[in-house]
């Protein structure tokens, strides 16, 4: 793996960059519920003049809402959490191909067990996302890391071989449209009854908080960690076990979120600095924001159509990618 001057950008400090108090971040939580209200009142069934507009509202609004809080959080501080394991600023779930697994896995579940239940498929694709994120770690542990770029480089590939699994399969067993759903992330299906699930990742948000000490000492690599008293592997592999569940509890209800790991925690790093634990609330607080936001956008921009948010997604993910690689270069 790279070393841990890798993780900081160059002229940078690991040290957080601290604000006046608690009000920047009341001011942060302010906007976020403010967008939060605003996704409670768009959408193109009007709740005041149409009949049965309030089981309406409870039937689709508050779960979608909910999905984009649980979904939003919880990929960003995965990709956190991604970052710190593998000291490395352009790994998340997408560019590691662990949710390319998850895919596969959910795949492989309907194929075999077509009336597997929501839960069995949540559990199937976490599974497979565990795999394959160890399997990558497993990979960066034993070829030499000359430059941080090659990390990103390794998850596309190997994601781009898992995906290609998963498209063949999918057309001999004509499941394509399927798979395309999966890839194709967008919460236009989430009702009552459907989102429920998604509650395991504000778990997974919670747990994130609790290790966010022992992930930020296993960031600093293992020597490091085993001389402060860290069990290093295994809060690699429970840090590993925590993006793959988020990665696939999204993965099978909403679909893929892409670079929404990446985008957040640099961006938060950008502004506050390295500080794993003060940076978590920001990092939730951003991908709540950043996800309603594209999520508002998809379904407002062609009303009454709706654009996926993935699409949205991926081009404001790959904006920031692209900025964060010539700042790399510069630096």
């Amino acid at each position: 793996m790279t070393s841990r001057n890798a993780v900081v950008a160059p002229g940078r400090t690991a040290v957080a960059k601290r604000g006046r108090g608690p009000w920047p971040l009341v001011a942060a939580a302010t906007l976020v519920v403010a967008l939060i209200v605003v996704s409670l009142t768009v959408g193109v069934y009007d709740l005041r003049a149409q009949e049965f507009g309030s089981e309406m509202f409870w039937i689709t609004r508050v779960p979608r809402t909910l999905a984009l809080v649980l979904a939003g959080a919880a990929m960003a501080t995965s990709g956190l959490v991604m970052q710190m394991l593998t000291q490395n600023r352009f790994v998340d779930a997408t560019t590691s191909g662990t949710t390319e697994w998850a895919a596969l896995g959910l795949l492989v579940t309907v194929l075999l067990f077509p009336a597997a239940t929501l839960a069995t498929r949540m559990v199937a694709a976490s599974c497979a996302a565990f795999i394959g994120a160890m399997l990558f770690m497993t990979i960066l542990r034993r070829i030499p890391i000359r430059t941080m770029l090659v990390v990103p480089l390794i998850g596309i590939m190997l994601g781009a071989v898992v995906s290609a699994v998963t498209t063949y399969l999918a057309v001999q067993f004509n499941m394509l449209q399927m798979v395309g759903t999966w890839f194709m992330g967008s919460f236009t299906a989430v009702v009552r009854g459907r989102y429920e699930v998604l509650w395991v990742v504000a778990i997974v948000t919670l747990l994130v908080f609790v290790l966010a000490d022992r992930i930020t000492v296993a960031g600093l690599g293992k020597d490091v960690a085993t001389s402060v008293g860290v069990r290093y592997d295994l809060i690699l592999i429970a840090g590993t076990a925590l993006v793959a569940v988020a990665a696939g509890v999204t993965t099978v209800v909403v679909g893929f979120l892409p670079f929404l790991g990446l985008v957040v925690p640099n961006v938060v790093s950008m502004i506050r600095g390295d500080n794993v634990r003060s940076n978590l609330p920001w990092v939730c607080c951003g991908g709540i924001a950043l996800v309603i936001v594209c999520d508002l956008i998809g379904r407002t921009i062609r009303m009454p159509f709706e654009i996926p948010v993935s699409m949205v997604l991926g081009l404001v993910g790959s904006v920031v990618f692209i900025t964060l690689l010539l700042r790399q270069r510069r630096g």
